[in-house]
């Protein structure tokens, strides 16, 4: 009887274990393997709603891509080329991710780990720079 409860013990323990490793590999580690480099991109900032609904971007559309990024819309680098990019805060450093939110409408270089999953591009900002225009 002892031993099936120190086996019973033992496996609780490993199961926790287990889930806790599984649930830190969904969350950030798994991720690595789809990572690629750090580079400096240059686009305009959208927000992800209104460009996507209704190709709403540029200075025209500032107000309102200021009022939605602000309310929670999710922020995209569209590159002179066309690419569009989902941008995220980098859990290290969110502060220039929280600056860029005011930058919408406006065109930017940032500077990021460049990441590809499931057809889907997305750069986690570490860094922005405004270009003189």
């Amino acid at each position: 009887m002892k031993r099936i409860v120190t086996a019973l013990v033992v496996l609780t323990v490993l199961g926790i274990s287990l889930r806790a490793s599984a649930h830190d590999m969904s969350k950030h580690g798994a991720g690595a393997a789809m990572k690629g480099t750090t580079l400096a991109t240059t686009g305009e900032i959208v927000d992800m709603g209104c460009y996507l609904g209704h190709v709403a971007r540029g200075a025209a559309h500032r107000e309102c891509a200021l009022k939605c990024v602000s309310g929670g819309m999710p922020m995209g680098l569209l590159t002179g080329r066309g690419a569009l990019y989902l941008l995220t805060m980098n859990h290290d450093n969110p502060d220039p991710y929280n600056k860029l939110k005011g930058m919408a409408g406006k065109t930017v270089t940032v500077t990021g780990m460049v990441m590809t999953r499931s057809g889907m591009k997305g750069i986690d900002v570490e860094s922005f720079k405004t270009l003189a225009l």
